[in-house]
């Protein structure tokens, strides 16, 4: 009786081993599932009558940027609102005193840019606001981010930065 129970054991392994190599080595693949590739994507037809239209007219927000002038002078209010603004989308990356040392931006290579070196305070307005919004690396995410009534209050308190990080206050 004991050998029959063994036999049987020893069978039922055997079987349960097949199932499991067949089923781990033979097994579904990824590949031969069903999937829909990006490049097989079909985008449906316009509807009857609709005529697709593009304008040469409108400017990214950057080519804005380049035309534009900051009409905002360095106030005391506005240099608090361009701090606020800063501590919104900046800090993070360039740090409290802006030069390029937040904890984010540490783990960044190339490292963001002190903004307090002169390479940068040297900058027109509209080249600062530029780079703001193109930057390297990671920041040409600030274009959609950053609204447009928070840009030159934060070019402004950038300005205000000194070598040795602290906002210079405008004299009244």
């Amino acid at each position: 009786m004991k050998l029959i129970l063994g036999v049987i054991a020893a069978a039922l392994m055997v079987c349960v081993f097949v199932l499991v190599f067949v089923l781990v080595m033979d097994g579904p693949r990824m590949y031969v599932q069903p999937n829909i590739r990006t490049f097989q994507a079909r985008v449906d037809p316009l509807p009857k009558g609709v005529v697709p239209f593009e304008s040469s007219q409108t400017m990214s927000a950057i080519e804005e940027a380049m035309s534009l002038t900051n009409a905002q002078t360095a106030t005391p209010a506005t240099l608090a609102r361009g701090k606020i603004y800063y501590s919104y989308y900046c800090i993070f990356c360039h740090g409290d005193a802006g030069r390029g040392d937040g904890p984010v931006g540490e783990s960044y290579v190339p490292a963001p840019s002190d903004l307090t070196s002169a390479s940068i305070q040297s900058l027109s307005d509209a080249s600062l606001l530029k780079a703001m919004l193109t930057g390297v690396g990671h920041e040409p995410v600030l274009e959609r981010v950053v609204p447009s009534e928070h840009r030159w209050p934060i070019v402004l308190y950038i300005r205000s930065l000194t070598n040795g990080g602290t906002a210079v206050q405008p004299a009244l």
